[in-house]
């Protein structure tokens, strides 16, 4: 077995297959303390993302494991040998979850609703009539990301009938079916000044970038 995800990776996995239902739930339930809330924690699960993208362990960083189209094509002709981490092909469908989201919480940040009693930080930047299409394209976007999650969670069901459990490296950390030599993980202590730098991004964006 080879250590393929580091807790980081798998920590920021298992909060948005939370947050993301929870966001939709608390918006259609008119919880939109929580909507919001639960949208600036997303935030900075992305700018952690993307800080530990570039610092952090070997499978989790962009470098490692962005391919381009020669690489998917390869990768499905089956001419590319097993690695740890992630697929060529999952690769790419988990950098179009994380954009849609990326874009879905910007949408966020600027939208208001139709009585001005619910607006996101940043809403002061934009008038009320682009907050409002704002909004529009908020509600409308999530359904692109709730088809993107449910591609991801069909290919996994894929996998499984195929006898690779995709689900447990997730909460373990470990490959079970894996040959080839584990990578090194990142030192520990590189997880709080990445999370603090998280922390402060998303509470600089959440108090509309003031200090």
């Amino acid at each position: 077995m080879a250590r393929v995800w580091d807790i980081p990776i798998r920590v920021f996995h298992w909060l948005l297959a939370i947050l993301i239902p929870f966001s939709w739930w608390a918006a259609k339930s008119d919880h939109l303390p929580w909507h919001r809330l639960s949208g600036y924690t997303i935030l900075g699960l992305l700018a952690f993302r993307l800080i530990w993208g570039v610092v952090g362990s070997p499978t989790a960083r962009f470098s490692s494991f962005l391919r381009g189209p020669r690489g998917v094509a390869a990768y499905l002709r089956g001419e590319v040998p097993a690695r740890v981490g992630h697929t060529p092909l999952g690769v790419w469908s988990i950098a179009a979850m994380l954009t849609v989201l990326a874009a879905q919480v910007g949408l966020g940040l600027f939208s208001v609703d139709e009585d001005s009693l619910e607006a996101g930080s940043l809403s002061k930047f934009v008038s009320f009539d682009t907050g409002r299409a704002l909004a529009h394209l908020h509600h409308r976007l999530f359904w692109v990301l709730a088809v993107l999650v449910a591609l991801h969670l069909a290919a996994i069901a894929v996998y499984a009938v195929r006898g690779r459990n995709l689900i447990r490296p997730m909460l373990t950390g470990l490959a079970e079916d894996s040959n080839s030599p584990a990578p090194p993980m990142a030192a520990p202590w590189l997880i709080a000044p990445v999370a603090l730098a998280a922390v402060g991004v998303a509470w600089f964006v959440a108090h509309g970038l003031k200090f």
